[in-house]
């Protein structure tokens, strides 16, 4: 069980890491008001509508500005990562060192079975309690 935590929290860690790190760019295509296409990473597929730009200068009056709008959204990743821990005051240190001490005191069995109470015998049974207070274990 104590694995199996262990390779849990190491995969949500390493999760963190990656996703806060990574940076990434969400694009739209809008026909007019309309939400046509939604891409991530890569460009979004237009819808067709729009106007195909002649290279005619004989008719400069056809030329329509377009309904369809490009929107683009760009999440930037964290860049400032701390790679070493040259700058770990005492306090810290402190802190990391009693937070290992005590958790590995947690997992760590006894060699043999105390009994503490070996030494000294139960107290002879004068009457029976249970009986004279009529509550039995069911």
């Amino acid at each position: 069980m104590k694995k199996f935590i262990h390779k849990i929290s190491a995969v949500l860690m390493a999760m963190v890491v990656l996703i806060s790190t990574m940076s990434f760019t969400l694009d739209m295509h809008y026909c007019g008001n309309t939400l046509v296409d939604v891409a991530l990473f890569k460009e979004a597929k237009t819808c067709g509508m729009e106007q195909q730009v002649s290279n005619s200068i004989a008719c400069p009056i056809m030329a329509k500005k377009s309904c369809c709008t490009d929107k683009q959204l760009t999440f930037e990743g964290q860049d400032e990562l701390q790679n070493s821990f040259d700058k770990i005051t005492l306090e810290q240190q402190a802190f990391v060192a009693i937070l290992y001490y005590s958790y590995i005191n947690l997992f760590e069995g006894l060699e043999n079975n105390v009994i503490p109470f070996k030494e000294y015998p139960p107290p002879f049974l004068v009457k029976d309690i249970h009986v004279l207070n009529e509550t039995f274990l069911i």
